[in-house]
C-alpha cells in the first residue's frame, strides 16, 4: 500500500508514480489517502472523510475499488512535449490561471479561501480565448472560458463542477464553458459549490462524455492537473479505464 499525505496535489504526484511511459505499471499495490492540504477535492468525491482518525480508518479496512485515471500528453512550460496523469480533474482555460495563482501565492487562508480569492482575482483579468474542443473525434469551435475533463467531480476547494462524473465509469464527464461573460460567471458561484449549474439550460453550458479528448487554441492557455499547472495547450486527454486500485470507504 502506498499513502499520499496530503492534498490533491500530493495525491497527483504519487498516482503519476504508479505509471511509466504512459501506460500502468503492473502492480498489486493499492493507493490510500490521508486528506490534508490546500484543496482535498478528490477526496469529497469518493467521501474519505477530513477527520484523520476515520480516515485512517478507510485506510486500514476500506474497500479496494478500481478507479479510472487521465494520461495528458501537452506542452510544458518549457515547451517541450510532456506526459502527465491526473485522478481527479483536469482543465484548460481560466481554471488553469486561477490553480497558477493559488500556487504562486500565499495558501495561509486555507484551501476555499485560496482558491476563492484567486478565482475572483483570476476572473477580474481573464479574456476568454478561441478553442477547439475535439471529443472523440466531434469537433467543437468556440470562444470558451474553460474546458474541465472531470474524472471526479470537486475541483477549487468545494465547486462541484462536474456533478455526475464518477471515476468508476470508464468516461470523462466534459464540462465546456463557452464565452460567459463575468458577471455571469460570478453570478453561478454558488449554483457550482451545489453542483446545480447544468440544471440552469444555459446554452453557454455545454456536457459532453468521450474517452479521448483533444483541446487547442490559438492563443497561450495554461492547464490544470489535479490543482498543478504543468503547462499549455495543445493537450491531449486520454481515458485509462480501472488504472489505479484505491482505498474508499465501505
Amino acid at each position: 500500500m502506498v499513502v499520499a499525505v496530503g492534498g490533491d496535489g500530493t495525491l497527483n504526484e504519487v498516482v503519476n508514480g504508479f505509471f511509466h511511459n504512459g501506460a500502468p505499471i503492473p502492480t498489486t499495490t493499492r493507493l490510500a489517502m490521508l486528506p490534508l492540504g490546500t484543496g482535498g477535492d478528490f477526496r469529497r468525491t469518493l467521501r474519505i472523510p477530513l477527520d484523520y482518525k476515520s480516515a485512517i480508518e478507510v485506510i486500514t479496512s476500506g474497500t479496494p475499488r478500481r478507479l479510472d485515471a487521465g494520461c495528458v500528453t501537452f506542452q510544458a512550460n518549457d515547451g517541450s512535449t510532456a506526459m502527465r496523469h491526473f485522478i481527479n480533474i483536469a482543465d484548460a482555460g481560466m481554471g488553469g490561471e486561477v490553480v497558477h495563482r493559488a500556487n504562486t501565492g500565499s495558501k495561509m487562508l486555507g484551501g476555499a479561501a485560496t482558491f476563492m480569492l484567486a478565482s475572483a482575482l483570476s476572473l477580474l483579468q481573464w479574456k476568454n480565448k478561441p478553442m477547439t474542443v475535439v471529443v472523440d473525434g466531434n469537433s467543437h469551435q468556440l470562444m470558451a472560458q474553460q474546458v474541465i475533463i472531470a474524472n471526479g467531480q470537486y475541483f477549487g476547494g468545494g465547486m462541484r463542477m462536474a456533478p455526475s462524473a464518477s471515476p468508476t465509469d470508464g468516461v470523462f464527464d466534459v464540462v465546456i464553458w463557452g464565452d460567459v461573460g463575468k458577471l455571469e460567471t460570478a453570478m453561478q458561484a454558488g449554483n457550482i459549490r451545489k453542483g446545480t449549474h447544468l440544471d440552469q439550460h444555459n446554452p453557454k453550458l455545454q456536457l459532453l462524455y468521450g474517452k479521448r479528448i483533444a483541446v487547442s487554441s490559438t492563443e497561450v492557455v495554461r492547464i490544470d492537473l489535479d490543482g498543478e499547472q504543468p503547462g499549455t495547450l495543445p493537450a491531449l486527454f486520454e481515458m485509462q479505464e480501472g488504472a489505479i486500485e484505491f482505498l474508499a470507504p465501505v
